[in-house]
């Protein structure tokens, strides 16, 4: 065994393991930062394939940036733990079915029947100046450029409903109409109440003199 097998086993036995500790730790925390090792595991694994670009935006974006925050609404979130384990043992059978079926599907698709040395021949080496983030670039934006609009006008679309589920009118909301305000009048806005007055004047005090 080389040691680059050796490598890609120890992180892919790493992340086996954290990914699996992900759905059965009961405590979010732990979940969440074994999330964070299965997402170094798998940039471990892109570096082995000599994709830096995807391993350092796979850490930057996700490591460094979704998982903190998560870890943040973890945190300030009160959430009842024994809410949480409530049902594991009597859903546990479910679980392990499905998980079951989606490794069975795995091995199907992407097996040594399909996938192997024996089917795909070994990707050469590159020299140290080749640039995976240019070719990355070049076949992003010329074979898959459609695929790629397409999927950004997607996320464009999900964002614009997004906000505007969260900005929908609600009763006990207020809201201001800047076109109402600019059409005001001081009618609208100012009453003058007359007001009689009573009593007389004080005296004033005499002057000593």
């Amino acid at each position: 065994m080389s040691f680059e097998q050796f490598v890609f086993y120890l992180f892919s036995a790493a992340m086996l393991g954290s990914a699996l500790m992900v759905i059965t730790l009961r405590n979010p925390v732990h979940a969440a930062l074994s999330l964070v090792l299965t997402f170094v595991s798998g940039a471990a694994l892109w570096l082995l394939l000599e994709a830096e670009f995807l391993a350092i935006t796979l850490v930057l974006v996700y490591v460094g940036a979704v998982m903190v925050l998560f870890l943040f609404v973890v945190m300030m979130l009160d959430v009842n733990l024994a809410r949480l384990r409530e049902g594991f043992v009597k859903l546990l059978p479910v679980g392990v079915l499905a998980a079951l079926l989606v490794v069975g599907m795995m091995i199907y698709v992407v097996g040594p029947a399909n996938f192997g040395l024996d089917q795909v021949a070994e990707p050469a080496g590159h020299p140290a100046d080749y640039s995976n983030t240019r070719e990355l670039g070049l076949v992003l934006y010329t074979v898959y450029v459609y695929p790629f609009e397409i999927a950004a006008v997607i996320l464009l679309v999900a964002i614009i409903a997004a906000i505007l589920l969260a900005l929908r009118k609600r009763p006990s909301s207020k809201q201001q109409n800047p076109d109402l305000q600019i059409a005001v009048r001081k009618e609208d806005r100012l009453r003058i109440v007359q007001v009689a007055a009573e009593g007389s004047q004080a005296a004033r005090p005499e002057e000593k003199g």
